[in-house]
């Protein structure tokens, strides 16, 4: 087929991502639960959930990620003070305004402070929905933070289950996890395409991508990638002279778009990043052939990627990341964390450091979920990159 015919496949895709990407009331959500009325969708904040435990139970994981750029907060800052991360405001805000109407339930898990107390308040201002706190184990030895993880996704499967009427048997979740197993390759090929060939995966589009799997079903997901993945290579796409940059601190409240778009125009191929993280957060594939429970308790204590929120049982984030930089060939870094945000920032001080020993340039700035001026990350950007190619470093 011709270059332009491939391309025309992509935009056609690319379109029905950011459809969703903009479907902050979710209408396809509810398009979803009207072809039945025995459909259920459950919604769970970042950054990771057991959606292949939702899926067994026949329910919808729903990933909510506030309102972005696109939601006027009106009455949701009246529920917090000052001092903490955007994304709680936009997510009251949604609650109180119906746009979470679609939802039979929530999940909280227990990243920080902020998502924590959601969960409480949700109980208040949704009575009769279901809502459950997440506590996700920070002890990884099998016989105790996993003993405590698998009684965590068996009180979901039950509570989803009596929702929808159907319970969660072993074969059910060996058929989900199946699923997002297969979801999972997609998702690794398109990070692969992305970092070998960063001019054919626009940052925008692969985020797009990404994100489209939170209100899409998984085995829909996927086709979407596989389908950008066949035409993309042959869409004609021309390689830049932009540096390499791996991001960290973007895994709960998400950029916006427009962000995204200014780190290309300012010289920028994004190859490794933390945006929605939980997509991914368990990259390799789960068994499928045993017992399931152990399989997702395995995935998370074993196998989950690094992430600030999560303990570093071995103490070894900042060597990561070095590891990280040199394997996907990244010029640079920058630390991008959102304003207030209490894990990323912690986390900062000792991923700075280990990549001044390392002598891996870095740069770093904040952003809220509703950035709307881009103009000095733009000029800090595209000086760290002109500095890269002139010098090697910023």
């Amino acid at each position: 087929m011709s270059t332009a015919t491939e391309q025309s496949k992509v935009d056609a895709l690319v379109s029905r991502a950011q459809a969703l990407y903009e479907d902050v009331s979710f209408e396809s959500v509810r398009r979803w639960k009207g072809q039945s009325e025995c459909r259920k969708a459950i919604g769970f904040l970042p950054i990771y959930a057991p959606r292949e435990v939702i899926h067994a139970a026949g329910a919808l994981p729903v990933g909510i990620l506030g309102g972005g750029d696109q939601l006027e907060i009106v009455r949701g800052d009246s529920f917090f003070q000052s001092y903490i991360c955007h994304l709680p405001r936009s997510v009251v805000e949604m609650a109180v305004s119906g746009r979470l109407d679609a939802m039979d339930g929530f999940l909280f898990p227990s990243i920080c402070d902020v998502i924590r107390n959601l969960s409480g308040m949700f109980q208040m201002l949704l009575a009769g929905k279901y809502v459950h706190y997440l506590d996700l184990p920070q002890n990884f030895d099998s016989e105790l933070g996993g003993e405590f993880y698998r009684t965590e996704l068996h009180a979901i499967a039950d509570a989803v289950g009596a929702l929808t009427g159907t319970r969660v048997t072993d074969s059910r979740l060996r058929g989900s996890i199946a699923l997002y197993n297969q979801n999972r390759r997609a998702i690794q090929e398109l990070l692969q395409l992305r970092t070998e060939q960063p001019w054919l995966v626009p940052t925008t589009e692969y985020y797009l991508l990404l994100r489209a799997g939170y209100l899409l079903p998984v085995d829909q997901h996927t086709a979407l990638i596989d389908e950008y993945l066949q035409a993309v290579p042959h869409a004609g796409r021309r390689p830049l002279d932009n540096i390499r940059v791996l991001i960290r601190g973007a895994f709960c409240e998400q950029p916006p778009l427009a962000l995204l778009r200014t780190l290309e125009r300012a010289g920028c191929y994004v190859v490794d990043d933390d945006f929605v993280l939980g997509s991914r957060f368990i990259p390799r594939q789960l068994d499928e052939t045993g017992d399931p429970w152990t399989a997702l308790v395995e995935g998370f204590t074993r196998h989950s990627v690094s992430t600030a929120s999560k303990y570093d049982e071995a103490n070894t984030k900042g060597e990561d990341l070095v590891s990280l930089v040199r394997a996907v060939r990244a010029d640079g870094v920058l630390l991008m964390a959102p304003s207030f945000c209490d894990p990323a920032l912690l986390d900062q001080p000792m991923l700075q450091s280990a990549l001044d020993k390392a002598g891996i340039p870095f740069t770093s700035f904040k952003y809220s979920e509703d950035t709307g001026q881009f103009q000095v990350i733009r000029e800090q950007a595209g000086t760290f990159a002109d500095a890269i190619k002139l010098w090697g470093k910023a």
